[in-house]
């Protein structure tokens, strides 16, 4: 069946000169190539409207989201940022200043007058962090210390944002996702057997007592600050040494284990126990596209720090004032936590804020086009509403 709408294929080309090239193949020379796609109806050739999707390190062009919105006539803006497909060196700080290039893209070459950003899943918490830092720029260098002005950039603002099936940060959900029972980050067999809850003969069976999940959360957090102490370290001894060697990529065993996928009653919402959304968690835990398996000192502080990430959702969503934000989320999401919503919801600053809660409905409406029809309707609503579309 053919689309209702065309592909354009998109180039974008900035000029960068980094201290540390994290982005592998053929740049230009010292700038980066972002690519994208505009989703443009066919019946409808322009526009006052954009909605702008971006993920870190996913490509979104053929999700059932921004699909279906075209098909609805809308054009659909599907931006990519440095790092498509491959996060293992990613850096937030220089995601934003790619959005950004877009949003200029579409502001004054493709004449667009209203752009309304929309963050879907790990899209949610860049959207929060993008619109914090065009209405109250604070970033001039990443966690790690190196050059980064964000604020120089002025991020041209969105006029609208709408946060679907999101969760606070990348870091945060590492976080409560990363298997505790880790003791040596070298090898995943040593294990504290109080934490390893799936071990045949773990000690913990659901449903869990209260006290056992906060020690296992404890647990998580002092892991992931462990990391992050470590690759703060390692960045000093190598800058100390004074050497070509200036970045270190290494491993990260286990990180996707959580109490909420075994048992239903903890942070419950409508979602299928026993399962996560790549399936098993037992397997996912091990599996080589586990959240942060192959990272590097830099980008593990940027994005999956617990204490140094800028994405922080909550944070960044108390820092968002000047336009509406409409957030949806799906009841039965096996990706993002039910508490990430309410959390988010009650720090915007947003004055014209919206919620919308679909019954049923999973991280990516699979097998579910009424559900997605209903979030498209609510969308399209919402943006009508405001003069948004």
């Amino acid at each position: 069946m053919s689309e209702p709408f065309t592909r354009v294929a998109l180039v974008l080309h900035t000029v960068e000169q980094p201290s540390v090239r994290e982005t592998y193949g053929f740049t230009g020379g010292h700038g980066v190539v972002l690519e994208g796609q505009l989703l443009r109806p066919i019946e409808s050739a322009t526009a006052r409207t954009v909605f702008v999707f971006m993920h870190p390190s996913s490509t979104l062009n053929l999700l059932p989201m921004p699909v279906a919105l075209a098909a609805r006539g809308r054009h659909v803006l599907c931006a990519n940022a440095r790092y498509p497909k491959n996060d293992t060196a990613l850096i937030m700080e220089k995601v934003l200043l790619d959005l950004a290039s877009w949003l200029r893209w579409a502001r004054e070459q493709a004449g667009y007058q209203r752009v309304v950003l929309v963050g879907w899943s790990g899209g949610g918490s860049l959207s929060l962090l993008y619109q914090a830092e065009a209405e109250d720029p604070r970033i001039t260098h990443t966690p790690a210390g190196d050059p980064v002005d964000v604020v120089s950039a002025r991020l041209p603002a969105a006029d609208g944002i709408v946060f679907i099936a999101a969760h606070l940060s990348r870091a945060e959900t590492l976080t409560e996702w990363m298997d505790p029972s880790v003791h040596d980050e070298t090898d995943p067999d040593v294990r504290d057997p109080e934490f390893d809850i799936y071990a045949a003969d773990t000690r913990h069976r659901p449903p869990y007592r209260p006290e056992f999940v906060a020690a296992f959360r404890a647990a998580q957090r002092a892991r992931n600050r462990r990391i992050s102490a470590w690759a703060r370290a390692e960045l000093q001894r190598l800058a100390d040494a004074d050497g070509p060697e200036q970045e270190r990529p290494f491993l990260v065993h286990r990180t996707m284990c959580d109490v909420r996928w075994l048992d239903p009653t903890i942070d419950p919402n409508d979602r299928a126990p026993g399962v996560c959304y790549l399936g098993d968690p037992r397997t996912a835990n091990v599996g080589p596209v586990g959240l942060a398996r192959y990272t590097t000192l830099r980008s593990w502080l940027s994005q999956w720090s617990y204490e140094h990430s800028a994405a922080a959702g909550a944070r960044n969503a108390a820092r968002i004032r000047a336009v509406p934000v409409l957030q949806i989320e799906n009841s039965a999401d096996d990706a993002v936590p039910a508490t990430h919503n309410r959390i988010v919801r009650d720090a915007l600053a947003a004055t014209d804020k919206s919620y919308h809660l679909i019954r049923g409905a999973t991280h990516y409406y699979v097998g579910q086009p009424e559900l997605l029809a209903e979030c498209i309707d609510t969308v399209e609503a919402w943006a009508r509403e405001r003069d948004l579309a």
